[in-house]
């Protein structure tokens, strides 16, 4: 990918993101999308952007996403990756026995419909907790989740256990 240039994920993040701001709508029926008993309400917003409902793999990511963006409502989006949140959703954003479970169990993950439904809950906390988190790379690292399970996991395993100072 060019220098500068969003993946579509990343694009998509920032167009909801702006959206729901204004469209009231949407915003209400992607904070369901992420339950399989209501997804089908947010079908018609995903299928505005392109994304292919047909495909599980595809389409679940982004329901998961779109979910946690609608009930966090950022401004714009974050820079924290997924690691990072989970880290820092500890006490006094700190890595505690809790959190290093649920890094493990997201870890475990085979599949992304597996990684998704996990997520939904993990989700709900990192925002409770009021972090900032970058929706487009989550995102972005969904869909291509099942090319390389392992370096995307790797991936969080790495920005979990890095300190602040490396990170930066």
């Amino acid at each position: 990918m060019e220098e500068g240039k969003e993946s579509k994920p990343e694009w998509y993040v920032h167009a909801v993101i702006e959206r729901i701001k204004k469209d009231t709508a949407m915003a209400a029926a992607l904070k369901k999308a992420d339950n399989p008993a209501t997804e089908f309400k947010a079908w018609e917003y995903l299928a505005d952007y392109k994304v292919d409902l047909e495909i599980a793999r595809e389409r679940m990511p982004y329901l998961t996403v779109s979910a946690a963006i609608a009930r966090a409502k950022p401004e714009k989006d974050g820079v924290l990756t997924l690691g990072q949140a989970i880290a820092k959703s500890g006490k006094d954003e700190m890595p505690g026995d809790q959190e290093r479970a649920r890094l493990r169990r997201l870890l475990a993950c085979d599949s992304t419909e597996e990684v998704c439904a996990i997520l939904r809950h993990l989700l709900s906390l990192v925002a409770s907790r009021k972090l900032q988190i970058n929706y487009g790379k989550l995102l972005n690292e969904l869909v291509w989740f099942e090319k390389d399970p392992q370096k995307t996991k790797a991936r969080w395993a790495q920005s979990f256990f890095r300190t602040p100072e490396e990170v930066a």
